[in-house]
């Protein structure tokens, strides 16, 4: 049966919650008649009533039920004087069980009284509800279950008060860890406890009365969980592996190691303690380790490579500051010894001898081999080699075989036996890395010395130097002969017995005698020919001996300039625009040498009278002259003949095709052929194309309006008189546009050129405005409105909406409008059409 509750309501009236069911009975909670939103008004073991309900409901918003039985208002709430009840639902949706509570609110003022007395009484007592320090030893043995300490409320002196805790070890995991007395407040702990898992528990202690009243607040219960000395200290790695340069000084740092502890810190539980027990080769001792940081430490310098290359350490970690009776484990470390370039490169052999023959190339002639302590493969390995002496020529080159280390020496230029039989070469050797070691110790580097001997063979002819030259004139005769390609026996060095062919000749001009290689014309020579660069031409000996060796040289022949070519101008077409040029500059060019050249004389070819009457030569400089025209020569093309000649006298006739144009710049003379240029056909500039377009795009402005009043035509208008169906375009010489100015019939406007037409059915009618003339529509032939012209009224028409028509007194003929209109169309406009209706 679930135990009541009871809530105070203090001063004033009150209503009495009761929650009956089936399992449940009666349970009162006492309630005031105000209760503000989320506070809770009681709890209640619904466990008792339904232990398998996963679904609460309440049929009164107000108020909201939780799993563990508690009451919480979810508004504001004021409870009046009727009653006032509402449903709780208990389900479970798997088995489809279900059970109700009925809530009902009733007035009771004794009980709210009998309440209030107890509150003053309860006051009066000394308050003795406060958190007690609690702890407990990891891993206890027990007894169980193992009281802890005490709960105890001042307020239990005069009343009965029962003790609850709520809180993790409780009705949370671990579950039923602890538990209190409900009467004496004794809290007990059921079973041992792992620090390293729980490192404390923070309980809320609750003290009510037997109706539910809390005189309380909740009180935190702290319980501590005393650690136990029970963990090992563990290394964070199995095996340490660290690498040191040899010969590296004392105290170098060759590593770290570290270990972790899970019982309690800054505790003598986790102070850790590291040492080396052990080491292989156990003999000399080279390393120590820091006690509290783990950090090894070399104890010596004496680490060689060479010697061991490796050390194995035991290491221990050991907790309670490495007390005998602290908890240790053991670890692994691998100390390897880096190597360092402390040993030279060493020649096998102090001297060696080969031999190589002459003009040979890109061959290998001997390999030397070093030793090296070093690791190998390494750059304190690899060996360098270079040559020191005895190649001031480049005819050797020494490498290092990758796989080997050997040094290869190569000859990579041919050596002459009949300059020299024998070459001396000292080489020496280095690593690819840096000696470590001082220099005064030891020589920086080995060296050796290499004897090779130059062998003879029977050569070929050589052709040295590879480029010779021989000059000619130009206008030399055909059948003239000059030196040509001369190679030589590199062993007699003599040109006996050596013959000589053509290999290339562009143009054919030349041949070459087999015996002594002299050349002979064959054709006339041009130094302005297309394939002649520089004034040199080119050939391709190919000399040989009597046992078929060979070798290639060139034979340059200079030509040398003769006064063959006059001068002339290359540029035969002339413009001259006449309104903005008067002259032309020509340019002359000469392909002789510049002695054979310049200064030029230009003058006018006196073959005709016509030609010295039209045109005159002024020079310029010494390439170049003016012509210009006189006696106003019309627009036309003409052929002007001028004469020039080089310093030596040497002249060419140029006839020029000068054209006199109406023009500004040479492209308008080219792109418009006027008539007055003599040229057949006939095209027309911007300007004239631009007035044609805007005389064309009048009249159609013109004729889209009178399209537009001939739709209007079908409508009746009674109002038009008769005596304005003819109409004719006036000038009216008035200053301003004013009024002057007539509404047509059919909705006709003339506007200016350029201007453009008003919309169908629009402002019709208006002058066009142009110099203080205004141009207006108005009735032709005899006039009806006589009265109106009299008094010289205006009356308005408007052809849309029906009206008056406006009607000037100044009336223009057709030939006067022509005349106006007529030269603002431009000269290519179309002429004579009729703006007139009949």
């Amino acid at each position: 049966m679930c135990a009541p509750l009871c809530l105070s309501a203090g001063p004033g009236h009150a209503k009495i919650l009761i929650i009956a069911s089936e399992a449940c009975k009666n349970v009162t909670l006492h309630v005031p008649s105000k209760l503000d939103a989320k506070k809770l008004v009681g709890r209640v073991n619904l466990k008792e009533c339904f232990k398998s309900a996963n679904l609460i409901r309440s049929s009164d918003p107000d108020f909201h039920i939780l799993e563990d039985g508690s009451v919480y208002t979810t508004n504001s709430i004021l409870l009046s004087l009727e009653k006032r009840s509402f449903t709780v639902l208990l389900s479970n949706t798997e088995n489809q069980e279900e059970k109700k509570i009925f809530v009902f609110l009733e007035h009771q003022t004794k009980v709210l009284k009998k309440r209030h007395n107890k509150e003053k009484v309860l006051r009066r007592g000394k308050r003795r509800w406060a958190p007690i320090p609690c702890s407990m030893l990891e891993n206890s043995l027990g007894p169980f279950p193992l009281f802890l300490q005490q709960v105890q409320s001042d307020t239990a002196q005069n009343y009965t008060i029962y003790y609850s805790i709520r809180g993790p070890g409780v009705d949370q995991e671990p579950r039923n860890l602890f538990y209190v007395e409900r009467d004496t407040g004794n809290l007990y702990c059921t079973r041992s406890v792992d620090r390293e898992q729980y490192e404390s528990f923070e309980l809320i202690a609750f003290a009510t009365t037997p109706d539910g009243y809390t005189p309380e607040l909740p009180l935190s219960l702290l319980i501590k969980i005393e650690d136990e000395n029970d963990n090992y200290p563990i290394f964070t790695e199995e095996t340490y592996t660290f690498t040191i340069l040899e010969n590296s000084r004392v105290g170098s740092t060759v590593g770290q190691v570290c270990a972790t502890d899970k019982d309690e810190p800054d505790t003598m539980h986790t102070r850790l303690k590291y040492s080396i027990i052990g080491q292989v080769p156990p003999s000399p001792t080279l390393f120590s380790m820091h006690p509290s940081t783990g950090v090894i430490t070399t104890t010596s310098s004496q680490l060689d490579r060479e010697l061991i290359d490796k050390y194995q350490l035991k290491i221990k970690v050991q907790d309670m500051d490495g007390q005998y009776f602290g908890l240790q484990t053991t670890s692994t470390c691998i100390i390897n010894i880096g190597d360092v370039n402390d040993h030279l490169p060493t020649f096998t052999r102090t001297s060696y001898v080969t031999s190589v023959k002459e003009n040979t190339v890109d061959v290998e002639i001997l390999r030397v081999t070093v030793e090296d302590k070093d690791l190998v493969n390494t750059a304190n390995w690899r060996a360098n080699y270079t040559i020191l002496k005895g190649n001031e020529n480049g005819n050797f080159k020494i490498v290092t075989d990758p796989k080997t280390n050997e040094g290869i020496l190569c000859v990579v230029k041919p050596l002459n036996y009949e300059e020299k039989q024998q070459v001396i070469v000292q080489i020496g050797v280095v690593n690819e890395a840096p000696f470590s070691r001082e220099a005064s110790s030891r020589s920086a580097m080995s060296t050796a010395t290499v004897t090779v001997n130059v062998e003879d063979q029977d050569e070929g002819p050589e052709c040295n130097p590879p480029i010779q030259t021989v000059r000619m004139k130009e206008n030399a005769a055909v059948g003239t002969t000059s030196n040509g390609y001369k190679a030589y026996d590199p062993e007699t060095r003599s040109s006996s017995g050596i013959r000589y062919k053509k290999l290339t000749d562009p143009t054919g001009w030349v041949t070459v005698d087999e015996n002594t290689g002299s050349i002979k014309v064959f054709r006339s020579l041009d130094r302005e020919a297309e394939t002649i660069r520089n004034g040199i031409y080119n050939i391709t000996i190919l000399a040989s001996d009597q046992k078929g060796r060979t070798c290639t040289g060139t034979l340059g022949i200079i030509l040398q300039d003769v006064n063959d070519n006059g001068p002339f101008i290359p540029k035969q077409q002339v413009t001259i625009c006449k309104p903005t040029m008067s002259s032309a500059e020509i340019v002359a060019v000469d392909p002789d040498e510049p002695i054979n050249g310049p200064p030029f004389d230009f003058s006018l070819e006196s073959s005709t009278s016509e030609v010295q009457r039209m045109w005159r030569l002024e020079k310029i400089n010494d390439t170049a002259a003016r012509l210009s025209y006189q006696n106003d020569p019309a627009f036309d093309k003409y052929v002007v003949p001028i004469t020039v000649r080089d310093r030596l006298g040497l002249s060419s006739v140029s006839s020029l095709d000068v054209t006199l144009c109406d023009c500004i710049t040479e492209n308008d003379c080219t792109f418009r052929v006027d008539p007055r240029t003599g040229g057949g056909g006939i095209q027309l500039g911007k300007w004239a194309i631009l007035a044609i377009l805007l005389g064309i795009a009048l009249l159609f402005c013109i004729l889209f309006t009178l399209v537009c009043g001939a739709s209007q035509t079908s409508k009746p208008l009674k109002v038009i008189p008769d005596d304005l169906a003819q109409q004719n375009l006036i000038v009216s010489n008035t200053e301003a546009p004013g009024d002057d100015k007539v509404y047509s019939v059919n909705g006709f406007a003339t506007q200016t050129v350029g201007a453009s037409a008003q919309g169908i059915c629009g402002t019709v009618g208006s002058g066009v405005n142009n110099g203080g003339q205004t141009i207006e529509m108005v009735k032709g032939g005899h006039q009806t409105l006589e009265s109106s012209q009299r008094t010289g009224h205006h009356h308005t028409l408007d052809s849309c909406r029906g009206g008056r028509v406006e009607v000037d007194n100044s009336r223009y003929t057709y030939s006067e409008w022509h005349s106006f209109t007529q030269p603002r169309l431009g000269e290519e406009s179309i002429r004579g059409h009729t703006l007139i209706k009949n």
